[in-house]
């Protein structure tokens, strides 16, 4: 068994979708129930990013893979006492393969959409799983003392529990640290947009010249400007899902991504005669990649200058912690904490901010700081 990439392009409404996963059997030919499931469960919007839909698919494979290798027939459903197929796959990844306790969840998470969609289309008889009732911790949040469950929800009986893993976020000494340790100022000036904004790396590669001016000039003085992510705006703007968002950025930052792109910029701009839109460039003056895999590597290297063992993301948790932090503590602003990291993040739901409270409880006092202003500070100290 194999899985590959369609190299023809599947359309739909008129677009074409590159990269489509497709389960192939050893002898070449299509699974076709699996490959119907993908359509069903991808494309109808399921997965908000199509860069997730051959890890899906990866998935599927391995899953298959285990069922032909054990010579098992993956509508055998009905196996009585013995352990069902998908329970036997999860104690192979936990056991055998050693696989973290959330990456075996995420990967039965698909085997179960798949048979939750083979029976309602009549391929199986009932799931090879059932639900069960488990205690699980309340989640602070809005009106979480009314909740009527006692902190009792239905799970799938498969699911191995999970790991309550914290996103890890950077202090300011070590904010601090990586900047001082970072003498590119372009790459200086990226790492700081994440870090005021909490933008993804997508985000920040593809962030558009067009959407930087002279807060000076601006008819309006608030301290914070709106700003319009929209990737239907012809900016080239990428964001995940292709959803448009608005985000606030300081008034003083924006002055100084306005004076990084009236000067530093424009050096690298000029050995591209294209002109390209994304505010960011690289050393041959062309954007970024859009995945924004690049500046991965390149913080990761400036952290390593550091000592600090950092990643995009990282800055992007930074960003909601410590203005989560601020804006809980300055109740004075009219912001609901929660909801204001939430809409500048791009969350769809809630309650993925809401992992930055458990952070916030652990944080130590001397990294309660005013975010925004503190990193402005840092910034004038290293020009």
């Amino acid at each position: 068994m194999e899985l590959v990439t369609s190299k023809k392009n599947l359309v739909i409404a008129g677009q074409p979708y590159e990269g489509f996963p497709i389960l192939l059997w050893s002898s070449m030919e299509s699974c076709v129930p699996v490959n119907k499931f993908f359509r069903h469960y991808l494309l109808r919007g399921a997965i908000g990013s199509k860069r997730s839909w051959i890890s899906i698919g990866r998935a599927l494979y391995d899953f298959f893979s285990f069922l032909q290798a054990h010579e098992l027939d993956w509508r055998d459903v009905d196996r009585g006492e013995a352990k069902s197929l998908v329970a036997a796959y999860r104690d192979y990844c936990l056991m055998t393969c050693k696989l973290a306790r959330n990456t075996t969840r995420q990967r039965l998470t698909y085997i179960c959409k798949f048979y939750e969609y083979a029976l309602k289309e009549g391929w199986v008889k009932r799931l090879p799983f059932a639900h069960e009732e488990r205690t699980v911790k309340r989640k602070p949040g809005f009106l979480a003392h009314l909740d009527i469950n006692g902190g009792r929800v239905m799970a799938n009986n498969v699911m191995p529990r999970t790991d309550r893993t914290l996103p890890k976020f950077l202090i300011i000494s070590e904010i601090q640290s990586l900047l001082a340790a970072t003498e590119n100022i372009h790459h200086r000036m990226m790492m700081r947009l994440a870090l005021h904004t909490g933008l993804r790396r997508e985000e920040i590669a593809s962030f558009p010249l067009a959407y930087v001016f002279d807060p000076d000039k601006a008819k309006r003085t608030e301290r914070n400007i709106r700003v319009r992510l929209d990737p239907f705006d012809g900016s080239g703007m990428v964001t995940k899902g292709s959803k448009s968002r608005t985000i606030f950025v300081s008034r003083q930052f924006m002055g100084e991504l306005y004076r990084y792109m009236t000067k530093m910029r424009g050096e690298r701009s000029l050995t591209n005669n294209r002109s390209p839109q994304s505010l960011f460039l690289n050393q041959c003056g062309k954007s970024y990649s859009a995945d924004g895999k690049s500046l991965n590597r390149i913080i990761k290297i400036c952290g390593k200058r550091a000592g600090i063992n950092v990643h995009m993301h990282m800055l992007r948790h930074s960003y909601a912690t410590h203005t989560l932090v601020s804006l809980q503590r300055n109740p004075a602003s009219g912001l609901e904490p929660l909801v204001f990291v939430q809409r500048q993040l791009g969350h769809s739901s809630i309650q993925t901010t809401m992992v930055y409270l458990h952070l916030i409880n652990e944080m130590a006092d001397e990294a309660v700081l005013a975010y925004d202003d503190e990193l402005n500070a840092l910034a004038e100290a290293l020009q």
